[in-house]
């Protein structure tokens, strides 16, 4: 059943009562999807796995989660996608998950074929596309009981990894390590997460879930039906793009206004090439494996939009966004979306400030908040202000395992792949001082300030003066050559941040004699 009304046609400040009257679930709705869900769940739970086994072992239901959009509370009046996770006591880990989901997803299929008449319902199964994987959920059709609506249900078999951890608690790292270590393919084990990613969308405030549902409605409106064989992104891309919108628009605040909210997420659906979001609500940095991959994911080409509960899955990936931001140009320039005074809507960035540390020789470090799109120039502004310094500002960082990198001027955070925590070397240079960075045997890296004209004994002195070996106990390496100290830096073409690799005499490194 439509909405009475057309979005596009219905002016800005009316946003509200268009969500009230056409996109709000309507009792008699809301009921007809509990209890097809309330029937699947029973059938699945008492009647699928009656005495049937797998690799030896009886099948046993361990729960059965309700996900989707009425699991999320965020369902549309007459649509819904009706999600069950289930949970077996036969996958005792993801890799049981990816090697036994096939033959689970066939049994009930065939179940529901045979016992159909236990549900009470007209069952459609839908037809399952060819493709070489394994397919990993099974969805079925359902009529309404009091109407002729039809209902959506997908099962998804999982492997309960979280062990009936609470969604208001932070899983233990070495959950996600697991899932990370495993190699599947991305987001193919997010269903061992739905209580999370649930809890993380029905907790927030009914007001927001009104937002929620106008995105989605123009979703399936406007681009699903316009694309409907493109590879567009899931809806969830879209329900965490309006959080994220909210939370850095409003500072989570449960009063705002619902156009000023829609129109944010059209601009930055507009802008979609510089969107990278995260959250650490339920993972973070603090393990080293679950800290690489994340990372690593940021650095992936934009959008990024990482699921809260899964860092596996990247919602961005490979997914036509440029459709996506052609309806919401259009969708920009309709009544929906004017505005009185469009300079008051939300500033929404599309990624976080990112935290900066501040690193300066026998200085005491301290932490700056960067906006990731801003020049590298304006955060050696801030840098020079707080520090007090007059001379030209060289800025660096490193990865681990990576060598040091200069940051430029003119580039910015998000240039070098940078929208997490970082830490920046500072060194503060006079005319006319290189800059060169100095690499010992065990991958780490300093930097020097150092006149083209000194000596490569002048270099090792200033390493000893930083806490490095005896000038007598260096050995420096310039591509691939020893350095001798009467040498000057400008003799041996040592330029601007050059690399140098040191060696403590009595040691080698690989591939040096």
């Amino acid at each position: 059943m439509e909405p009475s009304q057309d979005l596009y046609e219905t002016p800005a400040d009316r946003l509200d009562a268009f969500v009230e009257q056409s996109l709000q679930p309507h009792p008699e709705w809301k009921e007809e999807v509990q209890d097809a869900w309330q029937r699947s769940e029973r059938f699945l739970r008492n009647h699928c796995f009656r005495d049937e086994l797998v690799g030896d072992q009886e099948v046993r239901v361990l729960k059965v989660v309700k996900g989707g959009s009425s699991g999320k509370g965020t369902t549309l009046n007459h649509s819904s996608d009706v999600d069950l996770v289930l949970f077996l006591n036969c996958f005792s880990s993801f890799q049981d998950q990816a090697q036994l989901r096939g033959v689970i997803i066939s049994l009930i299929e065939d179940k529901l074929t045979h016992c159909s008449r236990s549900l009470a319902y007209n069952i459609t199964l839908a037809q399952q596309r060819e493709t070489t994987r394994v397919p990993r959920s099974l969805s079925f059709q359902v009529q309404a009981r009091k109407s002729s609506e039809i209902i959506g249900v997908d099962v998804l078999p999982a492997f309960d990894a979280l062990r009936n951890f609470c969604p208001d608690s932070k899983p233990p790292p070495e959950i996600y390590e697991n899932l990370i270590t495993t190699y599947g393919c991305p987001g193919e084990f997010s269903p061992s997460f739905t209580e999370l990613q649930r809890h993380f969308v029905k907790s927030r405030p009914a007001k927001l879930k009104s937002l929620l549902r106008l995105v989605k409605h123009w979703y399936l409106k406007y681009l699903k039906r316009k694309y409907r064989k493109a590879a567009l992104p899931p809806k969830y891309a879209l329900e965490l793009l309006t959080i994220y919108a909210w939370e850095m628009g409003t500072n989570e605040n449960e009063n705002f206004n619902l156009d000023e909210g829609f129109i944010a997420v059209m601009k930055l659906l507009r802008n979609y090439e510089d969107i990278c979001i995260y959250w650490t609500k339920y993972y973070d940095f603090k393990n080293e494996v679950v800290r690489i991959f994340i990372k690593k994911q940021l650095k992936e080409r934009r959008p990024v939009i990482l699921d809260p509960a899964d860092p596996t899955n990247n919602l961005g990936r490979e997914r036509r966004w440029d459709l996506v931001a052609k309806e919401a140009i259009y969708c920009l320039r309709q009544a929906c979306c004017w505005t009185e005074d469009p300079s008051q809507g939300w500033h929404v960035q599309p990624a976080r400030d990112v935290q900066v540390m501040v690193k300066q020789m026998r200085q005491e470090s301290w932490t700056l908040s960067v906006d990731p799109y801003n020049p590298i120039w304006k955060m050696k502004t801030k840098i020079k202000k707080t520090c007090g310094l007059f001379g030209q500002l060289r800025l660096s960082f490193q990865e681990p395992g990576e060598d040091r990198q200069l940051l430029s001027s003119r580039r910015t955070l998000a240039d070098y792949g940078i929208f997490s925590k970082v830490s920046v070397w500072v060194l503060e240079t006079f005319s006319p001082e290189i800059q060169v960075f100095v690499k010992d045997s065990s991958g780490q890296t300093k930097t020097y300030a150092i006149d083209p004209d000194d000596t490569i004994r002048d270099l090792k002195e200033k390493i000893e003066e930083a806490g490095g070996p005896y000038v007598e106990n260096q050995i420096l390496r310039f591509q691939g050559r020893k350095l001798w100290n009467h040498r000057s830096l400008s003799d041996l073409q040592i330029e601007d941040c050059d690399t140098i690799m040191l060696v403590r005499k009595g040691h080698s490194s690989p591939g040096m004699p």
